[in-house]
């Protein structure tokens, strides 16, 4: 996976949070992976297709989750719960479509699926690459690891 395709994801969630949250993401030292598995407690899967196919995956400790629930709608959660899993979408849906008008720049047109939420560490999931990308992010109230599954398409 080229390196190109990771920048984009973490300029996309500085400026989401700080937007949404008044936080200023870290970058963490990158890591190859090869199968993406969910780290933490609250887990969104979103998949890529057009000229990159493959698979985001981001993972928020319980912790943070709640926090950022509370940030953004001002209620305190004690759960992940279907509203704390809808917001922790939502907030993976926005910096996946961000992230994605950046490659666009770069003649890399893609669309996004519906994010599907996982909670719990269980499983695994396919990637389309041999190996994942993940970009932790650390925050003042946890780190989110961004995996990052994508390859170019034949046609792109």
């Amino acid at each position: 996976m080229k390196v190109e395709y990771i920048n984009p994801f973490f300029l996309a969630t500085v400026d989401v949070f700080k937007t949404m949250l008044s936080l200023e993401p870290r970058r963490g030292n990158l890591r190859a992976v090869e199968e993406l598995v969910p780290v933490s407690e609250a887990n969104v899967v979103i998949g890529v297709t057009g000229a990159l196919r493959g698979s985001l995956l981001y993972s928020f400790p319980k912790d943070m989750a709640l926090e950022m629930v509370y940030i953004m709608a001002g209620m305190r959660m004690n759960e992940l719960d279907v509203f704390v899993s809808s917001a922790l979408g939502e907030v993976a849906n926005i910096i996946s479509g961000n992230a994605l008008t950046y490659l666009s720049q770069n003649d890399l047109l893609c669309d996004i699926a519906p994010p599907q939420l996982i909670i719990g560490t269980n499983g695994s999931l396919s990637m389309s690459t041999e190996k994942a990308v993940v970009l932790p992010l650390h925050t003042d109230i946890g780190t989110l690891e961004i995996s990052i599954s994508l390859r170019a398409t034949s046609n792109s």
